[in-house]
């Protein structure tokens, strides 16, 4: 669906009078759901070796099968998460969420194998799957026209926060913990590190970086429940004097008008179920495959691969222990401060473009780490017997790249630039896009369908990232590299830009029309 539309002009996009602090409140609880989506998502990279030590998995796709399978559960809980807010309203999904999170974390710190250990990773990654899906879809529902990229943009903006808190709380962790390894057991290939030793109450370190989620989860649950309903939700199930109220705490003038085209949106059509995003299209709706295709690119760039083993990969390359936890930690904060960069732009450069300069940067910074880490020398068994230049003795597995002097530099530059480049554009933008681009008609069935892709996505290159990484890393973001360059070509040839579009006129914008109309 080639792109036939321009951008509007700040100056032509309509600016309603609203209740600032109120919208504001509102958005900011809900774009909660994704701190605790950005927590989780990374508390797995501190307690990772510590893991693979207290259940004595080797290194390859167990170890990334183990961290990853989270990103099925929250696939699932995507994938459903549509009807549940359908049914049950965006509220009350964004509560389960949290109950399910906080299920999840309780269950990962107590563990009674790595069987057990991977199903509460599961139903943990399903609440995770929730806010993921409901948070974006209830912030464009609630948010002016006008407001919308920069408000909804707060979700990813919550997701990194989430990351960076993570980091951390987990150095903190690590800080607290003593360091003197306290035994040895099973596989020496496997050996225990510091976060194998006990913290508290008989408790290792690992068990209490899954169990600091709890407090994210209890405040994230107390504020839901002071937000309104969604006032979408309220006019699908026909209570518009709700509605009508949701709306006059949010908008200065009258809000009759609003409710009127909401249900004009609506009319003549049954109540949304999943059947509505059928097409002709490989059975979908065109609109509904460039979401999931968008959403897929944002993973294929590689962002989580280089949170979930960020430590792994800087030891892999010669960095100590503390100083590849400080090197997360730092890329953490880079991608917290490039947020703000996207909310200040969204609402004025526009969805489009940003992501166009998005995919432009990560690629020439991803073609630079893919050089760096492939003409690096290679750590072998024989340096290691003889010479050990630094670099290769503190190497985690043999044939390694050894990034020392300019060669660590420009990965760290350059990790870092990537990382600006995502933050400030294909973090939150297709966030955005994908809570706004679609009509009512279909938002919560093809939502969800993007939304699981997402997760798919992330959960393929999770998984298959640990073995890229023992056969090359250079291979490993070659590929990223790739995907970076397609993704600016993709988004050329398919995207329209939605800055400023009401919700209710993103039908005629994409022209949109939804399968076989069916009486309710």
């Amino acid at each position: 669906m080639p792109d036939n539309t321009s951008a509007k002009n700040p100056s032509e996009i309509k600016t309603e009078r609203v209740h600032l602090a109120k919208i504001i409140s509102i958005c900011v609880i809900a774009a909660l759901g994704g701190f605790l989506f950005g927590y989780d998502s990374s508390v797995i990279n501190g307690a990772n070796t510590a893991l693979r030590s207290y259940f004595q998995v080797g290194a390859g796709f167990m170890q990334g099968f183990m961290v990853s399978i989270a990103l099925l559960g929250c696939a699932v809980g995507a994938f459903v998460g549509g009807r549940l807010a359908d049914r049950y309203g965006r509220k009350r999904v964004m509560v389960i969420a949290s109950i399910m999170f906080a299920i999840g974390s309780v269950g990962t710190a107590f563990p009674f194998g790595l069987v057990a250990f991977m199903f509460w990773r599961l139903v943990g990654g399903f609440g995770i799957g929730l806010a993921s899906m409901i948070c974006p879809m209830y912030i464009s529902e609630v948010a002016p026209a006008h407001l919308r990229g920069r408000l909804s943009s707060l979700f990813q903006f919550a997701i990194v926060t989430g990351i960076l808190t993570t980091q951390v709380v987990n150095q903190v962790l690590i800080a607290l913990t003593p360091k003197e390894l306290q035994s040895v057991t099973g596989d020496p290939a496997v050996p225990p590190v510091q976060a194998n030793n006990d913290l508290w109450f008989g408790l290792q370190t690992w068990q209490w970086m899954f169990l600091c989620m709890l407090v994210p989860a209890a405040i994230y649950i107390w504020l839901v429940l002071t937000v309104p309903e969604s006032p979408r939700y309220l006019v699908i199930k026909e209570r518009n004097d709700d509605a009508t109220n949701v709306l006059s705490s949010i908008y200065v003038d009258d809000v009759k008008g609003k409710v009127a085209k909401i249900e004009e949106s609506l009319h003549g059509e049954h109540k949304p179920r999943m059947s509505d995003i059928k097409g002709p299209r490989f059975g979908l709706l065109p609109l509904v495959w460039i979401g999931i295709i968008i959403a897929v690119f944002q993973q294929f760039v590689g962002i989580n691969a280089v949170f979930y083993y960020s430590n792994t990969i800087w030891a892999a390359v010669g960095f100590s222990t503390e100083k590849a936890f400080l090197t997360s930690t730092i890329i953490s904060a880079v991608n917290v401060i490039s947020t703000i960069v996207a909310i200040a732009f969204i609402d004025r450069v526009g969805r489009k473009p940003l992501l166009l300069i998005g995919s432009a940067g990560m690629f020439v910074t991803l073609a630079v780490l893919t050089w760096t880490f492939l003409s690096a020398p290679m750590c072998t068994q024989e340096l290691i017997d003889t010479t050990a230049p630094a670099g290769c003795a503190l190497a985690a597995d043999l044939n390694s790249p050894m990034l020392t002097g300019a060669g660590g530099w420009i990965a760290v530059i350059m990790l870092n630039t990537y990382v600006f480049f995502f933050a400030a554009t294909w973090g939150p933008i297709m966030w955005v896009l994908l809570g706004e681009m679609f009509p009512n008609k279909i938002r919560a069935a093809a939502l969800s369908l993007g939304v699981m892709a997402n997760w798919i996505a992330n959960f393929t290159v999770s998984t298959a990232f640990p073995e890229l990484v023992k056969a090359s890393i250079g291979i490993a973001y070659g590929i990223f590299t790739v995907s970076a360059l397609l993704s600016f070509f993709y988004v050329l040839k398919f995207i329209k830009e939605t800055k400023g579009v009401e919700l209710e006129d993103m039908e005629a914008l994409e022209g949109v029309k939804s399968s076989k109309k069916r009486d309710s």
